[in-house]
């Protein structure tokens, strides 16, 4: 392997492991591979320049944007009441509203850690003052919130549509069955544990409170039926549909719920932007590793190596999750996806992996990540509502991470999941 090369594979990950941020960690390792390969130290802004000028990537800060103000405005509340009316006289009825009320706001925010903050905040003080565990109530919240990447529209296959030149719209139809499978193993666990802990049932809901929470709530339920609409429908693409979500979520928490207020907006703004810019800077600077490591031709031949050493694709792709699960328990998902892309591509290309299908199964990594000790966001988001240190969620979220585990399995080795809601070919 080249100069160029090591400073990549090896630059790269010991500048993290000093602690340096991911984005400043990738470009450091770039200008060591520019300086010792005698390339144009120019090369590094321009490929951040490409790198940062797609359309689709205007759909990132628009959804961040559009989770941070429906949040604001009450529409989180909104969704809890709709699902409490629902479910909460069941075994386990309160912890099955957090979930089922993250399963409608992802397809909302397209975020983990916003659906998280955002029904979390609200829900996991309910069920603790319900008699839950609190370890419990926070570890339901973390993992009820990674449905945000897989309903869309999810921030995630955005990512992954760019990064995999695929198209966006089927990649989010690729989400949709793995996600609602997730969900109800989720309830499954809920009742279990209510069962267990001998929760004390919720009065059942009259038809009258559910007529009027719906009433209420209808804002908040025809948001996901506009955007998906839209999408599906043909009337604007899926960064086009970011912003609908953006003016209809101000609209209606200025106007027709009226939390939202003028004084509180630059706030808001300050918050997706700040969020936002992470994520942009690892993609912009990461766009110059990916050519470097195609120049250096290290993703083609890492795949070649695997395909000669392993023949079954079975084996091939159960490895592949392994190392992925890993990875994302101990680094950030946005720039495993970004800088392993290449690498992940060539992979899936040997072993003959549907585009899409190989798209789903990237991205369910990437959410399960995301609730996996010890640095997924959502449970450090878990941590702050709850007050509990890491190793008290860290305890009580396994048997969903085991859930989520299996629900990867199943994806993995039944394209149907991914598949299933494809439209037929023309």
């Amino acid at each position: 392997m080249s100069e160029v090369g090591w400073f990549l594979v090896a630059g790269f990950p010991l500048l993290v492991l000093a602690g340096f941020p991911f984005a400043v960690a990738i470009a450091l390792a770039i200008t060591g591979a520019l300086v010792a390969g005698g390339i144009e130290p120019a090369f590094l802004a321009q490929a951040m320049i490409s790198g940062s000028q797609q359309f689709s990537l205007l759909a990132i800060p628009l959804f961040m944007l559009a989770g941070e103000l429906m949040s604001a405005g009450g529409m989180s509340q909104r969704l809890i009441d709709v699902a409490s009316t629902l479910v909460r006289h069941r075994r386990g009825g309160l912890a099955m509203v957090t979930v089922l009320a993250a399963l409608i706001f992802s397809a909302i925010s397209g975020s983990a850690p916003a659906t998280t903050a955002a029904i979390g905040t609200i829900m996991i003080p309910a069920m603790v003052k319900a008699g839950y565990d609190r370890a419990f109530a926070a570890s339901i919240a973390v993992s009820a919130g990674v449905l945000g990447p897989l309903i869309p529209p999810s921030i995630a296959f955005v990512i992954w549509g760019i990064v995999a030149e695929q198209s966006i719209g089927r990649l989010f139809l690729s989400g949709i069955v793995p996600g609602v499978v997730l969900a109800a193993g989720l309830l499954v666990i809920c009742r279990l544990h209510a069962a267990r802990r001998q929760v004390p049932l919720l009065p059942r809901a009259s038809l009258r409170e559910i007529a009027v929470a719906f009433a209420r709530g209808r804002w908040a339920l025809a948001s996901p039926l506009l955007v998906l609409g839209g999408i599906y429908g043909g009337v604007f693409t899926p960064t086009e549909a970011a912003a609908v979500s953006c003016v209809y979520a101000l609209l209606v928490g200025l106007l027709v719920e009226r939390r939202l207020t003028l004084r509180a907006l630059p706030e808001i703004f300050v918050s997706a932007m700040r969020t936002s810019a992470i994520v942009c800077a690892i993609i912009a600077v990461s766009a110059g590793f990916g050519i470097l490591i195609a120049q250096e031709q290290i993703a083609t031949r890492f795949a070649s190596w695997l395909a000669a050493s392993i023949e079954e694709k079975w084996l091939a792709l159960l490895l592949l999750n392994l190392a992925f699960f890993l990875l994302a328990a101990v680094m950030d998902e946005i720039a495993i996806m970004v800088i392993l892309g290449p690498l992940l591509i060539a992979i899936a290309n040997r072993f003959g992996v549907d585009p899409i299908h190989f798209g789903a199964i990237i991205v369910t990594n990437v959410a399960i990540g995301m609730a996996a000790p010890p640095v997924g966001y959502c449970l450090f988001i878990g941590m702050a509502i709850s007050g509990l240190p890491l190793g008290a969620i860290s305890r009580a979220i396994w048997p969903q991470i085991l859930w989520m585990l299996a629900v990867l399995l199943l994806l993995t080795y039944i394209p149907g999941f991914a598949l299933l809601l494809q439209p037929a070919p023309r």
